[in-house]
C-alpha cells in the first residue's frame, strides 16, 4: 500500500511529492493479505479458525502493511523531508519482518503454538517501533511547520503494538472464561482503535479533502491536536477499566474515545459540503467512516449489556467482521482507489485512464458491499446471511481484477503519449462523477435476489409457509410468538411451547452447555446453526397448524432426549414431526473390490524419540465398513482405527487436535494422566487444542473422541491404541495390532450413504463388528506369518458396547498379556507353574493386551472373536503362514 495525496493540491492542502513507479514490497502485499482473506472466508468449511484467519489477515496482514507504507510517505510528504533520512532498504527490512511475524502469529494460534505467537507478536512489535524511530527521526530533521500533528497520531499509534500485541500473545496462552473476556476486548481495542485508529485518524485529515479534490478545513490541524489527547485519554482509559473488571468505566471511556473522534471528525465535515463525493475511492472511504461509527456505539453496547466480563465476547464475531469487512476492508479498497492511479503519475490524462476502471460500477458495488453486510452481521436466515456473505466478499474482491486493469489502461496510454506528442496537453472533459442511480437500483435488486434465495432455500423463515407443511388449511392471524430455549444437559429448557394455531413462532436458542454444541431443527426445515457455548441464534419456525417435535440434530443427542414440542392450543395434537423411517435391511457383497485397500494392520516401528509430536485431524470422512456397504465416518487423520500411537515408559507425547468435521469432538487418551477439564474439553469446528501426557505406565491404552454421546461417536470411528511396551520386551517375527469395534449402519450403507445409527447404538445392537474397521477386510487381505517364527498380535477392545474373546484356530498362546501384566509369559504363569498356554484373551470395552504364539506349520489361519455372533458379523480375519526358510 502505498499513500500520498493528489500531487496537485490546492490551497490549505500538502504538497506531496511520493516515490512512483513499482516496488513490489510496497505494493503487493496488501493486495495478497485481502485476497487471502476471501479465500479463507469462501473456503471455511474446509479452513480451522477460518473468521479469525480471515479477520486477522485483513487487520493484522493488510491494514499493519498499509499503516506503516502510509504513516512513513505521508510523514516524509508533509514534513518535506529527503527519502534518505529512512532508505529504502530499512524500509523493506520493516516490511518484511512484518510479513514474517504475522505468518508466525497466523500459524501460531490456530496450531496453539505459543512460542510461535510469541515470536510473531515480537517481531510486528520490533517492526512498528522501529518505525516509530525512524518516523521520529524525520520528525527531528523536518523544518516544517505544518502537519507535525499527523506525525503525532502515526507515534501514538506505534506505541499501542507491542501493548496490543501483548495481550494478544496472554489471550493465545489461554485463561478463564472471565479473563478472555477482558483479554480480548483489550487486545481488540488496543489495536483496533489504537494503532489502525490513529494511524487513520492521522492520515484522513490530509487524505480526506485530497480524495473530494477541495481545500482542508483552515481548523483541521487545530481539532486534530486537541482531540489527541482525549483519545488517547479514552483509549488508556478502556484497557485499565478491562483489566480492572470494571464495565462502568469501560463504557465510559469509550465515550470519551467517541467524543475526541467527533471532535476531530469536525475537520471533515467542510470539505464535504464543498466537494461530495464524486469517485469511488471517497465512497469507500465513507462508508468505512459509517462503519466505524457503528463500531464506537456497537462495543461498548455489548459491554454495558453483557451478563459477565465472559459474555462481553459472546457477539463479538459481527463486532470482528464489522471491523475487518465493513472498516477495514473499505478503507483499503477506497485508498486504492484513489492512489494507485495517482502513484502511477505520467499526468491527468494517464491518472484518468486508472480512474475510470477503479469508478467502475462503484455504486453496485457499494450498495451491495454495505447492504449485504448488513445482512450477514444481523440475525436474518442463514441462507441469507451466508448468500449475503458470498456477494459482499466477491465483490471487494473485484478491486483486484479492476485494479490490474486499471493499471494495464494507465501503462497504455502513457506508450501512447510517448509515442505521439500530439496527444499531449489534450484537455479533459469534465468529470461526470459515479452516482447512477441505476447501478443503486441494481445493487439493491442483487440483495434482494440474496434474500429470494435464501427465502426459498428455508421459507419457513419468514411464514411464507407454515410451519406444518399446510399452505392453506390454517388463516394466519398475524401475531407472533416468541419463545427463548437453553440447551444443557441433553436437554431443552423448557422442553415444550403452547402456540395459539395460526401464529407465527420464533424460537431462540441459546447453548448454556458447558462442553458440547447444539441446535434445533424441525420438520419443515427450519433449523438453528450448530451452537457453541454461550452462542445463539434465532429460527423462524413459521406458521404453526398443527403440533410438531423439533430435535438436536448432532448425532445421538435426540435419542438422549434433546426434543423441543410445539402444541397448539385449538387443535388436537397429530404427528410429532416425521416418524421414524422403517430400518432397511443391510445386505453386504460377497467380496471386497479389487480396488479396496485394508487397514494395514502391522504395529508402527519404536523411534529413539523420547518426546512424540502427532497432529490428529478430525474429519468426516466417507469409508467402506463391509463389503458394498458404506458409511460417514468420524475419523482422526482420515483412518479407522485411529492413528497409533507407539512408545515406551516415560515417553512423552504432544498432541495437537485439529477440529475440521462437522461438529463438537473432543479426544481422552487412557494412557494419560491428566485432569480432564482442559485437555479433555470438547473442540468445535474449526478449533484446537493441544494434548500433552507421559506414559509412566505400560500396555495397550485407549484413546478416543470423549464428546456424548460417547457409543455414537467412537462407533463412528472415533477411537485409536497408544501402544506402550514393557520394559524388555524381546522382539519377534511379525508385530500387529487389531482393533475390535462396532458399526451402526443407519439405511441400507449404500444410497444416500449416512452417518452412526446413534439409535441402534445406543441399544448396543450393531451392524458389523470389525477388526480395524472393516467387516471381513483380513479374509480379503490376510495378515502373514513364517512356519516357526514368532507372532505378537496387540489386540484392543474399543467396544462401545461388546466384549472380545480373540482366538487363533489352529494355535495357542503360550504368552498373554492384559491390562499391563502377564497372564502367562514363554508358558509360565504368576506361580511359576511352567508349559501353560491359552487359548483366548478375554477383553471387555476399553481393555487391552497381546498374545504370542508360533505358527506351527504352514497353512491358513483364521483368527475370531469367539464370541461368535460377532465372529459371524465381522470380526474375524485369517492369517497366512508360509512355509520357514
Amino acid at each position: 500500500m502505498i499513500a500520498a495525496p493528489s500531487q496537485r493540491p490546492g490551497p490549505g492542502t500538502a504538497a506531496v511529492s511520493p516515490t512512483r513507479g513499482r516496488w513490489a514490497l510496497r505494493d503487493q502485499p496488501a493486495v495478497g493479505w485481502i485476497v487471502g482473506a476471501v479465500a479463507v472466508a469462501l473456503l471455511h468449511p474446509f479452513v480451522a479458525d477460518s473468521h479469525w484467519l480471515m479477520v486477522h489477515m485483513i487487520l493484522l496482514g493488510a491494514m499493519t502493511h498499509a499503516a506503516i507504507v502510509w504513516s512513513t510517505y505521508f510523514a516524509q510528504a508533509l514534513l518535506k523531508t529527503s527519502e534518505d533520512v529512512d532508505p529504502r532498504r530499512l524500509q523493506s527490512a520493516r516490511i518484511v519482518l512484518v510479513i514474517i511475524g504475522v505468518v508466525c502469529v497466523l500459524v501460531g494460534v490456530p496450531t496453539a503454538h505459543w512460542p510461535l505467537v510469541i515470536v510473531g507478536a515480537s517481531l510486528v512489535s520490533c517492526a512498528v517501533l522501529w518505525h516509530a524511530v525512524a518516523l521520529a527521526v524525520r520528525l527531528g530533521k523536518s523544518v516544517a511547520r505544518r502537519f507535525r500533528t499527523t506525525v503525532h497520531y502515526y507515534l501514538a499509534a506505534a506505541i499501542c503494538v507491542p501493548v496490543g500485541a501483548g495481550f494478544g500473545v496472554a489471550l493465545a496462552k489461554g485463561s478463564g472464561d472471565e479473563w478472555h473476556g477482558r483479554l480480548v476486548l483489550a487486545h481488540s481495542m488496543t489495536m483496533l482503535l489504537g494503532w489502525l485508529g490513529l494511524t487513520v485518524l492521522g492520515t484522513l485529515l490530509t487524505l480526506w479533502p485530497t480524495m473530494l479534490r477541495t481545500r482542508m478545513d483552515e481548523r483541521a490541524e487545530t481539532l486534530a491536536r486537541q482531540a489527541l489527547p482525549v483519545v488517547l485519554v479514552g483509549l488508556i482509559g478502556i484497557d485499565a477499566a478491562t483489566l480492572a473488571a470494571s464495565r462502568p468505566a469501560a463504557v465510559g471511556c469509550f465515550a470519551v474515545y467517541a467524543a475526541g473522534v467527533c471532535w476531530w471528525g469536525r475537520a471533515l465535515l467542510r470539505p464535504v459540503r464543498t466537494s461530495p463525493p464524486r469517485h469511488a475511492s471517497a465512497y469507500f472511504v465513507g462508508s468505512a467512516v459509517v462503519w466505524a461509527a457503528v463500531l464506537l456505539i456497537l462495543v461498548p453496547v455489548e459491554v454495558a449489556t453483557a451478563a459477565s466480563w465472559g459474555r462481553v465476547t459472546d457477539r463479538y464475531d459481527a463486532v470482528a467482521t464489522i471491523a475487518a469487512v465493513g472498516f477495514a476492508f473499505q478503507l483499503l479498497s477506497g485508498a486504492l482507489s484513489h492512489l494507485v492511479p495517482v502513484v502511477i503519475g505520467g499526468g491527468a490524462q494517464v491518472v484518468r485512464a486508472a480512474q475510470v476502471w477503479f469508478d467502475r460500477f462503484a455504486v453496485a458495488r457499494i450498495t451491495v458491499v454495505n447492504l449485504g453486510l448488513v445482512l450477514w452481521v444481523t440475525p436474518t436466515p442463514p441462507a441469507v446471511r451466508d448468500t449475503a456473505k458470498l456477494l459482499t466478499l466477491v465483490t471487494l474482491l473485484t478491486l483486484v481484477p479492476l485494479m490490474i486493469l486499471g493499471t494495464t489502461a494507465a501503462a497504455r496510454l502513457r506508450r501512447e503519449l510517448a509515442d505521439d506528442h500530439s496527444l499531449r496537453g489534450r484537455k479533459l472533459g469534465v468529470d461526470p462523477g459515479i452516482w447512477s442511480s441505476g447501478q443503486l437500483v441494481a445493487g439493491v435488486a442483487v440483495i434482494a435476489l440474496a434474500v429470494s434465495i435464501g427465502i426459498a432455500w428455508n421459507p419457513t423463515g419468514i411464514g411464507a409457509v407454515d410451519a406444518g407443511g399446510d399452505t392453506h388449511a390454517v388463516q394466519a392471524t398475524g401475531h407472533t410468538t416468541t419463545v427463548r430455549v437453553t440447551a444443557a444437559d441433553m436437554r431443552f429448557h423448557p422442553s415444550s411451547v403452547t402456540v395459539p394455531r395460526g401464529d407465527k413462532l420464533v424460537v431462540v436458542l441459546t447453548n448454556t452447555d458447558s462442553s458440547t454444541s447444539h441446535d434445533v431443527a424441525f420438520p419443515n426445515g427450519a433449523k438453528a446453526p450448530l451452537l457453541a457455548k454461550g452462542k445463539s441464534a434465532r429460527v423462524e419456525v413459521g406458521v404453526i397448524t398443527h403440533s410438531m417435535q423439533g430435535w438436536c440434530t448432532v448425532p445421538g443427542h435426540r435419542a438422549m432426549g434433546m426434543v423441543f414440542t410445539v402444541k397448539t392450543t385449538d387443535a388436537p395434537a397429530t404427528a410429532m414431526g416425521h416418524s421414524a423411517a422403517p430400518k432397511r435391511a443391510v445386505h453386504a457383497d460377497r467380496a471386497f473390490p479389487a480396488s479396496f485397500r485394508a487397514a494395514d494392520p502391522s504395529l508402527p516401528p519404536l523411534t529413539a524419540a523420547t518426546v512424540h509430536h502427532v497432529t490428529l485431524t478430525v474429519r468426516d470422512v466417507e469409508m467402506e465398513v463391509a463389503p458394498g456397504i458404506r458409511q460417514k465416518r468420524w475419523t482422526y487423520n482420515g483412518k479407522v482405527p485411529a492413528p497409533t500411537l507407539h512408545g515406551r515408559v516415560g515417553d512423552t507425547f504432544v498432541v495437537k487436535l485439529i477440529n475440521k468435521g462437522s461438529m463438537d469432538h473432543s479426544i481422552d487418551f487412557h494412557a494419560g494422566e491428566v485432569s480432564p477439564d482442559r485437555p479433555m474439553r470438547e473442540v468445535a469446528p474449526g478449533r484446537s487444542l493441544t494434548y500433552r501426557f507421559t506414559a509412566h505406565r505400560a500396555g495397550i491404552w485407549m484413546y478416543h473422541c470423549a464428546t456424548m454421546p460417547m457409543t455414537a461417536h467412537i462407533a463412528a470411528g472415533m477411537a485409536g491404541a497408544v501402544v506402550i511396551e514393557p520394559p524388555g520386551l524381546p522382539p519377534v517375527d511379525r508385530s500387529y495390532l487389531l482393533v475390535q469395534s462396532e458399526v451402526y449402519v443407519a439405511g441400507d450403507g449404500r444410497s444416500p450413504v449416512r452417518e452412526v445409527d446413534a439409535d441402534t447404538a445406543a441399544k448396543g445392537t450393531p451392524t458389523f463388528v470389525t477388526f480395524n474397521g472393516a467387516a471381513d477386510q483380513y479374509d480379503a487381505r490376510p495378515l502373514t506369518a513364517r512356519a516357526g517364527a514368532r507372532v505378537r498380535i496387540w489386540v484392543l477392545d474399543a467396544g462401545p458396547a461388546k466384549a472380545l474373546s480373540f482366538h487363533v484356530i489352529g494355535t495357542q498362546f503360550d504368552t498373554v498379556y492384559a491390562e499391563g501384566g502377564y497372564l502367562l509369559k514363554r508358558g509360565k504363569d504368576g506361580f511359576g507353574d511352567v508349559d501353560g498356554g491359552a487359548q483366548a484373551l478375554a477383553l471387555q470395552p476399553g481393555q487391552g493386551g497381546f498374545v504370542e504364539f508360533t505358527p506351527p506349520a504352514a497353512g491358513h489361519y483364521p483368527f475370531v472373536s469367539h464370541v461368535m455372533n460377532d465372529a459371524e458379523h465381522g470380526a474375524h480375519g485369517t492369517i497366512e503362514v508360509t512355509p520357514s526358510r
